[in-house]
C-alpha cells in the first residue's frame, strides 16, 4: 500500500519555503542597507541577523538569500564581503522619497 507522503517532505510545502526565502531576502537587504556603507562578511551577517551560532537552518537562509540578491544584482559579494550595489543604494532612496 502506498505511503500517503512517500517522500515525507513535511507539512511545508514548496510555495511555504519560498515565501521563507523571499522574506530573507527582504530581511538581508534592509538590514545591508541600512548598515551601508560598513561592508559586512557573510558569517557576520549570519551572527547579526541570527542569535543562535549553532541554527545552521538560519545561517543557510541568509546565505540562499545573500546568494540571491547577488544574482539578481542587488548584492555585490566580492572575497566574502557583501555590499548593496548602486541598483540597491537608488531603490532604497526611491523608497524613502
Amino acid at each position: 500500500m502506498a505511503d500517503a507522503n512517500p517522500t515525507d517532505c513535511g507539512s511545508l510545502g514548496l510555495t511555504d519555503y519560498a515565501a521563507q526565502d523571499v522574506q530573507a531576502q527582504r530581511v538581508v537587504l534592509a538590514f545591508v542597507l541600512e548598515e551601508h556603507p560598513a561592508r559586512l562578511t557573510i558569517p557576520e551577517l549570519c551572527r547579526a541577523l541570527y542569535a543562535h551560532q549553532d541554527d545552521f537552518g538560519s545561517d543557510d537562509a541568509v546565505e540562499r538569500a545573500i546568494r540571491d540578491l547577488d544574482g539578481a544584482g542587488l548584492l555585490s559579494c566580492h572575497g566574502g564581503v557583501a555590499a548593496p550595489t548602486r541598483a540597491a543604494l537608488y531603490f532604497d532612496r526611491l523608497e524613502i522619497d
